[in-house]
C-alpha cells in the first residue's frame, strides 16, 4: 500500500436494512474538520505479547492525510506497538461511529513531529517537538511520562456505521 494513500480502493455495503454505502468522504471529511479542534476521543487498540488485547484513549490527530498518535515510551501501547504494529484505532466523529484498521510506526522524522505538533497546538494541547519525540507542560495520565513517542497508523481498512441520516455501515479497504 502507498502509505500516502487514503483512497479506498475497494468498499462494501454492510447495511442490513437497504441503506446506501457511506461515503469514505463522510468520514474523512470530519476527521479533517475536527481533528484538532473538536473533543475527539480516540481509544487504540493493540496487541500483547501474550495475544490479549490492550486499549487505552490517546490524543490523536488528522495531518497531511494521515492519522498521529502518542504515547509514552513505557506505555503499554508503545511496548506491544513495538513488538507488533497491528492496531485499530476507534473514534465516534460527527454522524459516524468509525474504527480504523492497520498498523502503526513510530515516526522520527523531525519535520514530520514538528508538524504534527503544530497541529496538536491549534487544537489547544502546547506540544512542542523535543529532538523526535513531543513534549508539552501536560498530557493525558495514560499517555506516561514525556518524552511521547508519535506514531502514524496506516490504514489497512475502515469500518463505519452512520449514526445519523444518511444510516447505513460501509467497510472501506485501502491495501493494494
Amino acid at each position: 500500500m502507498n502509505e500516502n494513500s487514503t483512497t479506498p480502493v475497494s468498499t462494501r455495503n454492510l447495511s442490513q436494512y437497504g441503506s446506501p454505502e457511506l461515503p469514505w468522504s463522510r468520514v474523512l471529511d470530519v476527521l479533517v474538520a475536527d481533528s484538532p479542534t473538536e473533543d475527539l476521543t480516540f481509544f487504540v487498540s493493540t496487541i500483547r505479547p501474550d495475544g490479549r488485547p490492550h486499549t487505552a484513549g490517546v490524543g490523536a490527530v488528522w495531518v497531511d492525510g494521515a492519522l498521529y498518535f502518542t504515547g509514552g515510551a513505557g506505555t503499554r501501547r508503545s511496548r506491544n506497538l513495538a513488538a507488533n504494529p497491528v492496531c485499530t484505532v476507534a473514534v465516534r466523529l460527527r454522524g459516524t461511529d468509525v474504527v480504523l484498521d492497520g498498523e502503526a510506526h513510530r515516526v522520527t522524522d523531525r519535520s514530520t513531529v514538528e508538524r504534527v505538533a503544530e497541529v496538536f497546538r491549534t487544537g489547544g494541547w502546547p506540544a512542542r517537538a523535543d529532538g523526535d519525540a513531543l513534549t508539552a507542560p501536560f498530557s493525558a495520565p495514560s499517555a506516561g511520562p514525556p518524552p511521547w513517542q508519535l506514531y502514524r497508523l496506516t490504514l489497512h481498512s475502515a469500518v463505519g456505521v452512520g449514526a445519523a441520516e444518511p444510516h447505513g455501515a460501509t467497510r472501506w479497504d485501502f491495501r493494494r
